[in-house]
């Protein structure tokens, strides 16, 4: 995806909200073929990430708001990949809804790995702290489309 492809992507935010986003620096060192999204954290504003996900109609993008993730002991659960992760490792990441709803305020929360490594999780190319990944008889490809469905889902509760 280009800077512009990625800019004009986002539903839940203004043209100039957009326009005045920090995007990743690495984006041409990517590893594309592992990744099923774009995912990152504002790097001058912590409590802000980003995330694109290519749909039939294009790339969707979605700005965030993270709520105070837990920097204990507690585990919590990641609703996209499935992962468990331990502290800040999963936070709850809140957006404003599409269009009119969204400047009423009204939003659509989502529990999310805070390092957006979900596709290398569920491919086995990137490893969470021990007891992250549960024992499942998925294969790595139906890992794969829970994951893509469980993003989707999101994205249809965001514009609805």
């Amino acid at each position: 995806m280009t800077e512009n492809e990625i800019r004009g992507s986002f539903i839940n935010c203004s043209k100039g909200e957009a326009k005045r986003l920090n995007l990743p620096r690495d984006l041409d060192s990517r590893r594309w073929e592992d990744l099923d999204f774009l995912g990152w954290r504002d790097p001058m504003a912590h409590e802000r990430a980003y995330l694109v996900v290519e749909r039939g109609d294009g790339p969707v993008g979605v700005a965030f708001r993270l709520t105070g993730a837990d920097n204990g002991s507690r585990r919590a659960l990641c609703s996209v990949c499935v992962t468990s992760r331990q502290g800040p490792g999963v936070a709850l990441m809140v957006a404003p809804r599409v269009g009119k709803a969204g400047r009423e305020g009204n939003t659509v929360g989502l529990h999310m790995c805070t390092d957006f490594a979900c596709s290398l999780y569920v491919r086995g190319l990137k490893q969470p702290e021990p007891g992250g990944r549960f024992a499942e008889t998925l294969t790595v490809d139906e890992k794969i489309k829970r994951l893509e469905e469980n993003l989707h889902g999101f994205l249809d509760r965001l514009t609805k």
